[in-house]
C-alpha cells in the first residue's frame, strides 16, 4: 500500500505505543485484550501506511528502529491530546499509563515522583519508577521502557557517558550542579562535623551501588570510584545502603540532597574535594517529552530548589 493512501487511526497509534512500551506484540495484545494476529496485522498496516519500518522483530520481542523512535514521540503527543479532549468533553477517565522513569538512587527523584503522583489527581494510574544501574537506565530510555532517565556525569565519566548516549540516540540535559556530600547515619561521629575530608573516611566502610556485569568505573554511581578503599561494600538498593550506614557507620558519596521525610535517619555532610556532580535527565534526541514527563521534571526542579541548589538548563 503506497504511503498516504489511507489515514493513520488513533487505535493504531495506541496499539503502537503499547507495543513499544512492552517490547512485545503478544504482551501488548494481552494488555489490550486483542488477539496477537490482530495486533501484528495492525503493526504491519501502520508501517505500510507511513512507508517506513518502525519495529525490528526477533524471537525475543520487538525493538524500535530510529524511525520508530521518532514516530513514537509524535504518536504519544497525538494520543495524549486525544485523551485530554475526551476527558474534558466526554467525561472519559484519564489513561492509566502515564509515565515511566528510570534513575540512579536519589531521594529527590522519589520525592518528586511522590509529588507528581499526588498532583495527578487520577483515581486510577500506572506509573513506573525504576531505581537501577547506570547501564540499565540508558537501556530503559533507549528501548522506551522509560520515557526519561536521571543520572550524573562529571569530568571523569563525561566522554564515556556522552558517547554511549549519542550511540543510543539519546541526549543529556543538565538539571543542577551539586557539591559532593557524604551520606551517613545521624549517630555517626562524623555527623557533627561541618565538612569532612577523604582522610576522615579512611577507616569507614565505603558503600557503593553495584553495577552488575557493566561494573566499569565509568558507570559507577559515585564519584572518586577509582580511589582505593580498605573496606568496600556493594549494595543493590537504597534501603540496604541506608541500613548499612546505620548499622556499620558506613558512608556513600552523593549530591547532598536527602529527604527528611523519606530518610529521617540520614544526614548529608559536605565532602572537601574539588569534584562536582552534574545531575541531568536523558531522553531521545529530537523527541518532545509528553506533558506527564514535563510535569515530573517540574517537580524535580521544585524539590531541588528547596535545598538551595542552583538549577541548570
Amino acid at each position: 500500500m503506497p504511503r498516504g493512501s489511507a489515514s493513520i487511526t488513533l487505535q493504531q497509534l495506541q496499539y503502537f505505543i503499547e507495543v513499544a512500551a512492552e517490547g512485545s506484540i503478544s504482551a501488548a495484545a494481552d494488555l489490550l485484550f486483542v488477539s496477537q494476529p490482530t495486533m501484528s496485522a495492525a503493526m504491519r498496516e501502520l508501517e505500510a501506511r507511513v512507508g517506513r519500518t518502525l519495529l525490528l522483530r526477533s524471537a525475543r520481542g520487538v525493538t524500535l528502529t530510529a524511525d520508530g523512535a521518532e514516530f513514537l514521540g509524535y504518536a504519544r503527543q497525538v494520543v495524549e491530546q486525544a485523551a485530554l479532549l475526551e476527558q474534558r468533553y466526554l467525561g472519559r477517565p484519564p489513561s492509566r499509563r502515564l509515565l515511566g522513569v528510570s534513575a540512579q538512587h536519589y531521594s529527590f527523584v522519589v520525592d518528586a515522583f511522590v509529588r507528581m503522583v499526588k498532583a495527578s489527581g487520577a483515581d486510577e494510574y500506572e506509573f513506573s519508577l525504576r531505581e537501577t544501574r547506570t547501564w540499565d537506565i540508558i537501556e530503559d530510555v533507549r528501548t522506551l521502557r522509560s520515557e526519561l532517565g536521571i543520572l550524573y556525569r562529571n569530568d571523569f565519566n563525561r566522554k564515556v557517558i556522552d558517547k554511549l548516549l549519542r550511540d543510543s540516540g539519546l541526549a543529556f540535559h543538565p538539571l543542577f550542579l551539586a557539591q559532593p556530600h557524604i551520606f551517613i547515619s545521624r549517630k555517626n561521629p562524623l555527623a557533627a562535623r561541618e565538612r569532612v575530608t577523604l582522610d576522615d573516611l579512611a577507616n569507614s566502610p565505603r558503600l557503593t551501588f553495584d553495577q552488575g556485569a557493566n561494573n566499569s568505573f565509568y558507570f559507577a554511581e559515585e564519584i572518586l570510584s577509582t580511589l582505593s578503599s580498605a573496606r568496600d561494600i556493594r549494595v543493590s538498593d537504597r534501603a540496604t545502603i541506608f541500613n548499612l550506614m546505620i548499622g556499620l557507620d558506613g558512608y556513600t558519596i552523593s549530591t547532598g540532597i536527602v529527604s527528611d521525610d523519606l530518610d529521617p535517619e540520614i544526614v548529608a555532610i559536605p565532602l572537601q574535594v574539588d569534584e562536582r556532580i552534574e545531575i541531568g535527565w536523558i531522553g531521545h534526541s529530537g523527541i518532545p517529552l509528553t506533558e506527564g514527563a514535563q510535569r515530573y521534571l517540574a517537580e524535580v526542579r521544585v524539590v531541588v530548589a528547596e535545598y538551595g541548589v542552583e538549577l541548570r538548563g
